[in-house]
Protein backbone atom coordinates (compact mmCIF):
# COMPACT_ATOMS: atom_id res chain seq x y z
CA UNK A 1 0.00 0.00 0.00
CA UNK A 2 1.48 3.36 -1.05
CA UNK A 3 1.57 6.08 1.61
CA UNK A 4 0.65 9.65 0.61
CA UNK A 5 1.24 12.86 2.57
CA UNK A 6 -1.17 15.75 1.88
CA UNK A 7 0.36 19.15 2.77
CA UNK A 8 -2.18 21.98 2.57
CA UNK A 9 -3.44 24.59 5.03
CA UNK A 10 -7.04 24.11 3.78
CA UNK A 11 -8.53 21.64 6.28
CA UNK A 12 -11.62 21.04 4.13
CA UNK A 13 -9.54 20.15 1.09
CA UNK A 14 -7.28 17.89 3.15
CA UNK A 15 -10.26 16.06 4.58
CA UNK A 16 -11.81 15.52 1.16
CA UNK A 17 -8.54 14.18 -0.28
CA UNK A 18 -7.94 11.91 2.69
CA UNK A 19 -11.39 10.36 2.29
CA UNK A 20 -11.12 9.96 -1.49
CA UNK A 21 -7.55 8.62 -1.59
CA UNK A 22 -8.21 6.26 1.32
CA UNK A 23 -11.15 4.84 -0.62
CA UNK A 24 -8.76 4.33 -3.56
CA UNK A 25 -6.55 2.12 -1.40
CA UNK A 26 -3.85 4.57 -0.30
CA UNK A 27 -2.61 5.12 3.24
CA UNK A 28 -2.94 8.88 3.72
CA UNK A 29 -1.38 11.30 6.23
CA UNK A 30 -1.93 15.04 6.35
CA UNK A 31 -0.13 18.20 7.45
CA UNK A 32 -1.33 21.81 7.64
CA UNK A 33 2.11 23.44 7.29
CA UNK A 34 5.63 22.84 6.06
CA UNK A 35 6.83 22.44 9.63
CA UNK A 36 4.25 19.74 10.36
CA UNK A 37 5.06 18.08 7.03
CA UNK A 38 8.74 17.84 8.01
CA UNK A 39 7.76 16.06 11.21
CA UNK A 40 5.60 13.60 9.26
CA UNK A 41 8.30 12.94 6.67
CA UNK A 42 10.94 12.39 9.35
CA UNK A 43 8.82 9.47 10.56
CA UNK A 44 9.47 7.87 7.15
CA UNK A 45 7.55 5.55 4.87
CA UNK A 46 5.97 8.07 2.48
CA UNK A 47 5.97 7.33 -1.23
CA UNK A 48 4.54 10.64 -2.50
CA UNK A 49 3.78 14.15 -1.24
CA UNK A 50 0.88 16.28 -2.51
CA UNK A 51 2.13 19.81 -1.75
CA UNK A 52 0.26 23.11 -1.86
CA UNK A 53 2.22 26.14 -3.04
CA UNK A 54 0.46 28.89 -1.05
CA UNK A 55 0.80 28.11 2.66
CA UNK A 56 1.36 30.45 5.63
CA UNK A 57 4.93 30.56 6.89
CA UNK A 58 7.17 28.54 4.58
CA UNK A 59 5.51 28.27 1.15
CA UNK A 60 5.50 25.15 -1.00
CA UNK A 61 8.35 26.29 -3.26
CA UNK A 62 10.76 26.82 -0.36
CA UNK A 63 9.64 23.60 1.30
CA UNK A 64 10.30 21.70 -1.94
CA UNK A 65 13.73 23.33 -2.29
CA UNK A 66 14.69 22.09 1.18
CA UNK A 67 13.07 18.70 0.67
CA UNK A 68 15.04 18.01 -2.52
CA UNK A 69 18.29 18.57 -0.61
CA UNK A 70 17.58 15.44 1.43
CA UNK A 71 14.92 13.34 -0.31
CA UNK A 72 13.84 12.06 -3.73
CA UNK A 73 10.26 11.32 -2.61
CA UNK A 74 7.77 11.92 -5.43
CA UNK A 75 6.07 15.36 -5.24
CA UNK A 76 2.91 16.66 -6.93
CA UNK A 77 2.36 20.38 -6.41
CA UNK A 78 -1.02 22.08 -6.06
CA UNK A 79 -1.62 25.73 -6.91
CA UNK A 80 -4.51 28.10 -7.52
CA UNK A 81 -2.34 29.85 -10.13
CA UNK A 82 -2.42 28.62 -13.72
CA UNK A 83 0.46 30.79 -14.98
CA UNK A 84 3.19 28.90 -16.81
CA UNK A 85 5.93 30.58 -14.76
CA UNK A 86 4.59 28.99 -11.55
CA UNK A 87 4.58 25.54 -13.13
CA UNK A 88 8.10 26.04 -14.45
CA UNK A 89 9.38 27.15 -11.02
CA UNK A 90 7.85 24.13 -9.30
CA UNK A 91 9.13 21.66 -11.87
CA UNK A 92 12.57 23.26 -11.92
CA UNK A 93 12.81 22.82 -8.15
CA UNK A 94 12.15 19.11 -8.52
CA UNK A 95 8.39 18.59 -8.53
CA UNK A 96 7.28 15.55 -10.53
CA UNK A 97 3.90 16.97 -11.55
CA UNK A 98 1.82 20.14 -11.09
CA UNK A 99 -1.96 20.35 -10.67
CA UNK A 100 -3.94 23.60 -10.85
CA UNK A 101 -6.86 24.24 -8.50
CA UNK A 102 -9.73 23.62 -8.78
CA UNK A 103 -9.25 19.98 -9.73
CA UNK A 104 -11.25 16.81 -9.36
CA UNK A 105 -10.10 14.11 -6.90
CA UNK A 106 -10.32 11.68 -9.81
CA UNK A 107 -7.77 13.69 -11.82
CA UNK A 108 -5.36 13.95 -8.87
CA UNK A 109 -5.70 10.22 -8.21
CA UNK A 110 -4.86 9.46 -11.85
CA UNK A 111 -1.76 11.63 -11.64
CA UNK A 112 -0.66 10.03 -8.37
CA UNK A 113 -0.99 6.56 -9.88
CA UNK A 114 0.93 7.63 -13.00
CA UNK A 115 3.81 9.02 -10.91
CA UNK A 116 3.99 5.92 -8.72
CA UNK A 117 4.05 3.66 -11.81
CA UNK A 118 7.13 5.53 -13.02
CA UNK A 119 8.91 4.67 -9.80
CA UNK A 120 8.12 0.96 -10.10
CA UNK A 121 9.17 0.80 -13.73
CA UNK A 122 12.51 2.45 -12.99
CA UNK A 123 13.70 -0.43 -10.78
CA UNK A 124 13.58 -3.01 -13.57
CA UNK A 125 16.50 -1.64 -15.62
CA UNK A 126 19.95 -3.28 -15.22
CA UNK A 127 22.22 -2.16 -18.09
CA UNK A 128 24.99 0.42 -18.48
CA UNK A 129 24.98 2.93 -21.34
CA UNK A 130 28.45 4.20 -22.28
CA UNK A 131 29.16 7.22 -24.45
CA UNK A 132 32.17 9.44 -25.02
CA UNK A 133 32.15 11.61 -21.89
CA UNK A 134 28.99 10.13 -20.35
CA UNK A 135 28.19 6.86 -18.54
CA UNK A 136 24.68 5.93 -17.37
CA UNK A 137 24.42 2.99 -14.97
CA UNK A 138 20.72 2.16 -15.04
CA UNK A 139 20.94 -0.58 -12.41
CA UNK A 140 22.70 1.65 -9.85
CA UNK A 141 20.90 4.74 -11.18
CA UNK A 142 24.20 6.62 -11.36
CA UNK A 143 25.53 9.02 -13.99
CA UNK A 144 29.10 10.15 -14.65
CA UNK A 145 29.90 13.02 -17.02
CA UNK A 146 33.65 12.72 -17.38
CA UNK A 147 34.98 12.57 -13.81
CA UNK A 148 31.89 14.29 -12.37
CA UNK A 149 29.11 12.43 -10.60
CA UNK A 150 25.84 13.89 -11.91
CA UNK A 151 22.84 14.29 -9.61
CA UNK A 152 19.47 14.16 -11.40
CA UNK A 153 15.96 13.72 -10.06
CA UNK A 154 14.40 10.29 -10.55
CA UNK A 155 12.23 11.63 -13.36
CA UNK A 156 15.14 13.33 -15.12
CA UNK A 157 17.17 10.12 -14.89
CA UNK A 158 14.33 8.21 -16.58
CA UNK A 159 14.03 10.90 -19.26
CA UNK A 160 17.76 10.77 -20.03
CA UNK A 161 17.63 6.97 -20.22
CA UNK A 162 14.67 7.11 -22.60
CA UNK A 163 16.68 9.31 -24.97
CA UNK A 164 20.07 7.62 -24.56
CA UNK A 165 18.64 4.12 -25.04
CA UNK A 166 17.91 4.96 -28.68
CA UNK A 167 20.72 7.20 -30.03
CA UNK A 168 19.76 9.04 -33.19
CA UNK A 169 16.04 8.40 -32.77
CA UNK A 170 13.84 11.50 -32.78
CA UNK A 171 11.34 11.57 -29.93
CA UNK A 172 8.36 13.90 -29.96
CA UNK A 173 7.50 15.59 -26.69
CA UNK A 174 4.24 13.65 -26.51
CA UNK A 175 6.12 10.37 -26.98
CA UNK A 176 8.49 11.24 -24.15
CA UNK A 177 5.58 12.22 -21.93
CA UNK A 178 3.90 8.88 -22.57
CA UNK A 179 7.11 6.90 -22.06
CA UNK A 180 8.35 8.68 -18.92
CA UNK A 181 5.31 10.30 -17.31
CA UNK A 182 2.77 7.66 -18.35
CA UNK A 183 0.06 7.46 -20.99
CA UNK A 184 -2.53 9.10 -18.71
CA UNK A 185 -0.46 12.22 -17.94
CA UNK A 186 -2.50 15.44 -17.98
CA UNK A 187 -0.69 18.67 -18.81
CA UNK A 188 1.47 20.67 -21.19
CA UNK A 189 4.12 18.90 -23.26
CA UNK A 190 6.41 21.86 -22.51
CA UNK A 191 7.13 20.06 -19.25
CA UNK A 192 9.63 18.02 -21.27
CA UNK A 193 11.54 21.19 -22.22
CA UNK A 194 11.97 22.18 -18.56
CA UNK A 195 13.49 18.84 -17.64
CA UNK A 196 15.69 18.58 -20.75
CA UNK A 197 17.13 22.00 -19.88
CA UNK A 198 17.87 20.78 -16.37
CA UNK A 199 19.55 17.60 -17.66
CA UNK A 200 21.69 19.60 -20.07
CA UNK A 201 22.79 21.91 -17.28
CA UNK A 202 23.80 19.00 -15.04
CA UNK A 203 25.71 16.98 -17.68
CA UNK A 204 27.40 20.06 -19.16
CA UNK A 205 25.65 19.97 -22.53
CA UNK A 206 25.14 23.03 -24.73
CA UNK A 207 21.79 23.35 -26.53
CA UNK A 208 23.45 25.41 -29.28
CA UNK A 209 26.29 22.93 -29.78
CA UNK A 210 24.95 19.66 -28.34
CA UNK A 211 27.23 16.80 -27.46
CA UNK A 212 24.46 14.62 -26.06
CA UNK A 213 20.90 15.97 -26.50
CA UNK A 214 19.94 17.79 -29.70
CA UNK A 215 16.73 19.73 -30.26
CA UNK A 216 14.79 18.82 -33.40
CA UNK A 217 12.91 22.02 -34.16
CA UNK A 218 9.16 21.66 -34.21
CA UNK A 219 9.34 18.00 -33.23
CA UNK A 220 11.23 17.17 -30.05
CA UNK A 221 14.65 15.77 -29.12
CA UNK A 222 17.20 13.12 -30.04
CA UNK A 223 20.29 11.75 -28.34
CA UNK A 224 23.50 12.34 -30.32
CA UNK A 225 26.16 11.02 -27.93
CA UNK A 226 28.94 8.91 -29.46
CA UNK A 227 28.78 5.30 -28.27
CA UNK A 228 31.93 3.79 -26.73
Amino acid sequence: MSRILIVDDDAQLRGMLVRYLSAEGFAVDQAASAEEANTRLDQGGHDLVVLDVAMPGMDGFEFLRQLRAKSEVWVIMLSAKAEEVDRVVGLSLGADDYVTKPFSPRELTARIKAVLRRGRAATAVDTVLRFDGLTIDQDAREIHAGDKVVELSSLEFDLLVALASSPGRVFTRSHLLERVWGWDYFGSDRLVDVHVASIRREIGDDANDPRFIATVRGVGYKFVGVTQ
